[in-house]
């Protein structure tokens, strides 16, 4: 298993730290640095960034939002990406949620499957610098009865075949993102439940596509925090509103994929509190609900040792890139949990 790490939003008043940590994480031997977007820093920007000053470091958009992009443009943006940083771009994308893509893009939210599968084929099939001809439900390239004409993609990524992500919560995302994808994003992992909510998911998809699990990237972020074993439970309280922001009041009350994830884990009841005290105003109310357990299940803490074994789970569960995001007040602790978790990756015996 390797490890990755995840700036999330640039903007946030930690940027030199980022960089700070994205060159530790790059001297440190990570696989991967993935940056992310929403409505305010755009992934693209902020990879070129940190790809320009690290050397090693795969840096990876997770994710690229598709309603924000036509897929021609995410086909240029890659390709670029990987020339520039040397064959290092991996392009993660995903279909936002109803709220950023109707609100911010403008862009129905409907039949998000479908979209992302002619999305998908679109931009692996301008990639390979084929003139670009497509008829789908979505997009039609050329449009008919007009002056354009198929075009060929004029830049060479460094790659032949640049690795493409989603992310996918759900089991129909999670089947189809087997299906189509070299990966998978996910969110809110739990080793005890991986096999149940989100594997055997993404196994059905390779195997409606005549694969197996072998050499696809099973790739979750999990927060990270180390401490004293006895601390635990004030280490789990700093993520207390990070959870309750995704499980009450992300996306809309019908469509909160990770509300329906906790559900799914077995937080039927929590979840829907949780949910309840975010949509009526009550942050630090939906924050108290969220259970210790599914906090603790879904992150690192603890000591390196506390850490290893929860890696070796992970694993287990068939996590292959493991993607931190270490908290930390200040660059100092970030530094140090990103150390931490190489240490706890040797101990593991996964390094």
């Amino acid at each position: 298993m390797q490890l990755g790490i995840n700036l999330g939003y640039w903007g946030a008043g930690m940027d030199a730290d980022n960089l700070a940590v994205a060159q530790e994480a790059d001297r440190l031997g990570y696989a991967v640095c993935w940056a992310a977007e929403a409505y305010g820093s755009d992934a693209a920007t902020v990879l070129t960034w940190v790809a320009a000053q690290t050397e090693r470091i795969d840096v990876g958009s997770a994710i690229f939002q598709i309603p924000a992009r036509q897929p021609a443009m995410t086909a240029m943006t890659a390709a670029t990406l990987d020339s520039l940083s040397g064959g290092r771009f991996r392009l993660g994308l995903g279909v936002s949620g109803p709220q950023v893509s109707e609100g911010w893009y403008g862009v129905k939210f409907d039949k998000p499957l479908a979209r992302t599968r002619e999305y998908v084929e679109i931009v692996r099939k301008a990639m390979t610098r084929e003139r670009l001809s497509y008829e789908g439900q979505h997009w039609t390239l050329p449009l008919p009865g007009g002056p354009g004409k198929p075009i060929k993609l004029t830049v060479h990524p460094q790659r032949e075949h640049i690795p493409l992500y989603i992310a996918a919560i759900g089991p129909k995302n999670l089947e189809q993102t087997g299906e189509i994808a070299d990966g998978a994003l996910l969110i809110f992992p739990s080793a005890d439940h991986l096999e149940e909510t989100t594997i055997k998911y993404l196994r059905a998809g390779r195997e409606k596509a005549g694969k197996t699990l072998d050499g696809f990237d099973v790739c979750p972020t999990v927060p990270l925090a180390v401490g004293d074993d006895k601390d635990v439970a004030a280490l789990a309280d700093t993520f207390r509103p990070y959870t309750a922001l995704y499980v009450g009041g992300m996306g809309s009350p019908k469509q909160n994929f990770y509300n329906q994830l906790a559900q799914r884990m077995g937080y039927e009841k929590e979840a829907a509190e949780i949910q309840g005290k975010y949509l009526s105003g009550d942050k630090q109310g939906a924050a108290a609900a969220v259970p210790h357990e599914l906090i603790d299940k879904t992150t690192l803490l603890g000591s390196v040792d506390r850490i290893a074994d929860r890696m070796k789970a992970y694993a287990a569960a068939g996590v292959t890139t493991l993607s931190l995001a270490p908290a930390g007040f200040t660059l100092d602790e970030r530094l140090a949990s990103l150390r931490a978790g190489t240490e706890a990756l040797e101990r593991a015996g996964l390094a």
